[in-house]
């Protein structure tokens, strides 16, 4: 009786845990996956209509998700001057706490107005914020990373990377978002010997900073091998990993870089998955006792994933493939350990795909959302539903099993529970 009661209290206790909360950049773990679950009837009702829907002007930013809030990026007018501004929304009713204005949004280029032929436009802020439980940090385009009041929005700490840590623009700016993990943050963009720079989540205190190399757009990876967790950056000059607690270097990687690195590496085990458009390609890299991980494969010119990062199911990536491939590119099954190709469905475009349990959630560059099974067998899908206008080159977000969406033009908020 004494072991059942026990057992009982213990069956009641996790089924009250929390869900786990879609707190930053693809989810808690940053690995576009939630452990939550979709009933596909389910998907086909609460996608017919949205709990909220509210404008989220310009930009590439994806929603976080803490407590009853969502944040994000988008650009807004400021003392005459189109300002980055990270808002924060009620998660139930869709209303409005704050906005605060941060750098500005210029990107000094036309290359995010590209798209589809009916859906172009819509530049601005790529960074999504990063939330624990008392602060969002954002790191905005002028590499500037701000530590906000979850609650007001007042400035906490802010370290300017460019006037402290020497830090170099790159073309369009910065589009990374700060990576949390245990009690740091992390970001690159420092110069010679601050490139990588960790920061005490409280504080903003330096915890550790060194190398030297060129940032990407591409944001960093918590890969945890043999136990050690490693901050995986993806910078031009390749795959750079160092230790989570101390930055010590574990090992690196050469990798091609071409105009721009956007969409972040991915990893399962000890093993490594990278890629890059503008005609670079993919590969996969094993880590092992040596300094430089090995080169498993490298496809050149394929499996190109512009800014759309996959995730890694049991031995297969899932996303969406292929280079400026606006309102066409294909979602795609791919063998992590061979780079086969198992199926291939057309007409996504470069948006973007996270995993809810063993299924995909995929936003379309066109805000259509589809439910998909995660399967290598073939392409099977659940249902679908135009959920949002506007471009989607962000990340779904799913947390308590709502569905949070957004584009140049409107976030929206989708109740998908039973």
């Amino acid at each position: 009786m004494k072991f059942f009661l026990v057992f009982a209290g213990l069956f009641v206790f996790q089924l009250s845990l929390p869900a786990a909360e879609w707190n930053q950049y693809r989810g808690p773990a940053g690995d576009g996956k939630s452990s939550e679950s979709i009933d596909s009837d389910r998907f086909q009702s609460g996608m017919q209509r949205a709990v909220w829907k509210v404008p989220t002007t310009l930009g590439f930013s994806s929603f976080a998700v803490s407590g009853d809030t969502v944040y994000t990026v988008v650009t807004r007018k400021h003392e005459g001057e189109d300002r980055e501004t990270c808002i924060a929304i009620d998660s139930s009713t869709g209303n409005e706490r704050w906005a605060v204005p941060l750098s500005a949004s210029d990107y000094g280029h036309d290359g995010g107005n590209a798209g589809a032929r009916d859906n172009r436009g819509g530049d601005g802020p790529r960074n999504t914020p990063t939330v624990d439980n008392k602060h969002v940090y954002v790191y905005d385009g002028r590499l500037v990373l701000n530590c906000l009041n979850a609650t007001d929005g007042s400035v906490v700490w802010r370290h300017d990377i460019v006037k402290e840590f020497s830090g170099r623009h790159i073309k369009w700016y910065n589009a990374t978002s700060p990576l949390l993990h245990g009690n740091m943050l992390y970001v690159s963009g420092g110069g010679p010997g601050e490139t990588f720079l960790a920061f005490d989540k409280d504080t903003g205190k330096v915890r550790w900073k060194t190398g030297d190399d060129l940032m990407t757009h591409a944001t960093p990876h918590i890969a945890t091998i043999k136990g050690k967790p490693q901050v995986v950056f993806f910078m031009q000059s390749g795959l750079v990993a160092l230790a989570a607690d101390t930055g010590e270097l574990t090992w690196t990687s050469q990798f091609p870089f071409s105009v721009s690195t956007a969409a972040s590496p991915v990893s399962e085990g000890n093993q490594i998955y990278c890629s890059a458009g503008y005609g670079v390609g993919a590969g996969l890299f094993s880590v092992n006792e040596s300094k430089e991980a090995e080169e498993i494969w490298f496809k050149p010119n394929e499996l190109m994933n512009h800014w759309s990062t996959p995730v890694i199911h049991n031995g297969h990536l899932y996303g969406i493939f292929e280079f400026k491939k606006y309102g066409r590119a294909p979602l795609q099954c791919v063998e992590l350990h061979t780079g086969e190709i198992k199926w291939s469905h057309p007409g996504f475009g470069p948006g973007n795909c996270i995993l809810v349990d063993d299924q995909l959630v995929v936003l379309s560059d066109a805000g259509k959302v589809t439910l998909v099974k995660a399967t290598p067998e073939a392409y099977k899908e659940l249902g679908s539903a135009q959920a949002i206008t506007g471009k989607c080159w962000s990340t779904p977000a799913f947390s308590d099993g709502r569905l949070y969406v957004r584009s140049t033009q409107e976030g929206a908020c989708f109740d998908l529970s039973k």
